[in-house]
């Protein structure tokens, strides 16, 4: 399926966002190995600096565009989020037994379903007290809807 790269999102067609999510999963992984060295199970870093990197490198390049391809299908999003979570399983060096939700609330970081509603919620909120009138058609939810696509309007209530 042929899509656009634009500001740095691959743009599809029908903006199902698969394609933008493996590019992302591929420059993850891509950066996570770079860095096994640091985030690895034979570093000596602290857990707390493990995670800082984590957060200041890894986390930027999939929460970029959030808002617009958070409306994904949940089976999209999970393909980011089965990177995060196998990050999180590298850097505590968990075993196989400890779940992923125990991993993001110990280290007490959210899921990236948790970080799509609040980034929703921040950008809902800048867009409501925007200077510019024009924007607050933005915030109407879609009327005459057909498909059961999910509009960015609609990730506040989920």
């Amino acid at each position: 399926m042929p899509s656009i790269k634009y500001l740095g999102l691959h743009l599809d067609a029908k903006l199902t966002w698969k394609q933008h999510l493996a590019k992302k999963k591929k420059q993850i992984n891509i950066k996570t190995m770079e860095l096994q060295w640091l985030l690895g199970r034979n570093s000596r870093l602290s857990i707390d600096n493990k995670l800082l990197i984590y957060k200041t490198i890894i986390k930027p390049i999939w929460t970029y565009g959030l808002e617009l391809w958070g409306c994904s299908t949940k089976s999209n999003v999970a393909i980011i989020q089965r990177s995060q979570s196998k990050i999180l399983r590298q850097i505590v060096n968990a075993p196989w037994y400890v779940t992923n939700h125990t991993l993001h609330t110990d280290l007490q970081v959210p899921t990236v379903q948790e970080a799509i509603r609040k980034k929703a919620i921040t950008h809902h909120n800048s867009t409501e007290n925007h200077p510019n009138q024009l924007m607050e058609q933005l915030l109407e939810p879609v009327s005459n809807k057909r498909l059961k696509k999910l509009w960015p309007s609609e990730l506040l209530l989920s």
